[in-house]
Formats: structure tokens, sequence, C-alpha cells
């Protein structure tokens, strides 16, 4: 049994890899391209397929160490129609995605479990659905270069947001400290995670 649950776990992280990182970067130039920046568009990001959207190590370091990343959509905040603003929008659509997604996948899940279907494929299913809400709660934490930073940075005074991005590079060491620091902040996230999934399961 727990080989299956790793089994499981590992074909589920493939799949939330595929379908929820490739959602999570189209939604962002998708949001652009509406707000009126078309580079995203003019770059091919405005597409489901994942190769316009997946980088080889960063999905693979997401495999191994639960920690990777996508291809950043390159987004002109000047080119937004509702000007700082519209930064909000855009970087708040990527964990949008990823909570439809695990919507989505989670409704499979309850058809599933109602007509009696169980085993590995439900249990994929499951971790879709947890996979999907980690990257969505994890990526609106408000640190550079997560979604959450540019959700936030529009709501300060202009003259702390030029502050604020002068460190926005250190965002990465901080966040990689934060990862791997023993007893991490970041587990908290769980506390948050998991009540959604259970919720979206109906468990």
């Amino acid at each position: 049994m727990a080989f299956e649950s790793d089994l499981a776990q590992l074909f589920a992280s493939l799949v939330a890899i595929v379908i929820g990182l490739t959602f999570h970067e189209f939604s962002h130039a998708f949001v652009a391209d509406q707000l009126g920046d078309h580079r995203p568009r003019a770059l091919g990001r405005v597409s489901l397929n994942p190769l316009r959207h997946l980088d080889p190590i960063g999905s693979l370091m997401l495999l191994i160490a639960r920690f990777g990343w996508a291809k950043p959509v390159p987004v002109n905040p000047y080119a937004l129609r509702p000007g700082r603003i519209g930064m909000t929008y855009v970087a708040a659509a990527g964990p949008v995605a990823n909570l439809v997604v695990a919507t989505g996948f989670a409704v499979i899940a309850r058809l599933l479990d109602l007509a009696g279907i169980g085993g590995f494929v439900l249990e994929v299913l499951q971790w879709v659905v947890f996979i999907n809400v980690l990257l969505a709660v994890f990526n609106l934490i408000p640190i550079p270069p997560l979604d959450g930073y540019n959700v936030v940075l529009p709501f300060l005074p202009p003259a702390t947001a030029m502050t604020v991005q002068r460190y926005a590079p250190y965002g990465v060491i901080v966040l990689l400290l934060l990862i791997l620091l023993p007893g991490s902040p970041l587990r908290l996230l769980f506390r948050v995670v998991d009540p959604i999934t259970s919720f979206l399961l109906g468990a």
C-alpha cells in the first residue's frame, strides 16, 4: 500500500506539474493580454501548450525537492490599462487558476467516489487536488519572485514600493532559506492547505 501511495503521489505530481503549472502561467499571460500588455501573446505564452510554460529544471526540482518553477511570464506593468493595480490582477490569476484546477479534479474525484471507484485512480486525483491547492497557497506568499509579492506591491505607497523593489532580488535567497530551515514557518501552510483540500474533496 505504501508503494502504491508513493506511486500515486509521483504520478499526481507529474499531472499537477503539466496541468497545474501550464494553467498557472497561461492565466498570467491571458490576463496580461486582456489588460493591454500584448507581449506575452507575442512570445506565445497565451497558450495551453505545456511546452510554452514548463521549465525542465524547475519541473524536475518540483518532482525531487517539492520546490520548483515554470518559465515566468514577462509582463510590463506600465502597459496594463488599469495601471499599477493591473499587476495585482495578473499576479493573482496564477493562484486562482490552480484553485480552479484543484476544484475541477475534486469534482471528478467526488463523482468517482460516488460511483464506487476508488484505489489508485482516486488517490491520484486527491493528490492532484492537494498539490494544486498547495501551489496556489504557496504562490500567494508575498516574497519575490512569488505571485503574492506582485499582488501586494501595487497597494503600497509608491515610495515604499520603490524601496521594497530594491530588495526584490534577494527574495529568492530568503525563500530558499525558509524552505530549507528546519521547522520552517512555511510548514504552517499545511494548516491552510489541508482544510481547503478536505473541503473540495468533501472529506
